[in-house]
């Protein structure tokens, strides 16, 4: 009886370990997935730079809430309108982070939202307007751990 309680010991031991050092570790996405994925948005479209603007903090004192906004210049008729707007962020385990969908009726482009971010990385936002044509934004977001940087 009590060389199974020590063979359980051991066994729960070995296992808490093996977590401390990095056992158990979350794959995070790598820039190559970010650009996958931008490339899947934006099929043969060129991404261009301009007509979106992407707004994050330079530095994030709280990863688990991080505040972003976006907004694209669009006349948002019924002939030249924003599709939608993707957030990427290239730490995060997938890399796409938000979608928001627009159409005509919507009257202006813009989006709000809170995001987690564990590490300091790129955020990215992709706007596919009713055109065909791809636009981009990159910020990085610093993310400080206690108030000390990381």
């Amino acid at each position: 009886m009590n060389l199974e309680r020590r063979k359980m010991l051991g066994s729960t031991l070995g296992v808490a370990v093996a977590g401390l050092l990095g056992g158990t570790s979350i794959a995070h996405a790598a820039p190559e997935d970010v650009a996958a994925r931008i490339k899947e948005l934006a099929g043969e479209a060129e991404v261009k730079s301009g007509a979106i603007t992407l707004n994050s903090p330079e530095i994030a004192e709280n990863g688990n809430s991080v505040p972003i906004s976006v907004s694209v210049e669009s006349p948002m008729t019924d002939d030249d309108y924003v599709e939608s707007v993707v957030i990427l962020a290239e730490g995060n385990p997938l890399p796409s982070v938000a979608t928001f969908n627009f159409s005509p009726a919507s009257g202006e482009a813009v989006a709000s939202t809170r995001m987690r971010l564990a590490k300091t990385q790129n955020v990215v936002a992709i706007a596919k307007m009713s055109n065909g044509a791809v636009f981009s934004d990159t910020r990085e977001v610093k993310v400080t751990i206690g108030g000390c940087g990381g």
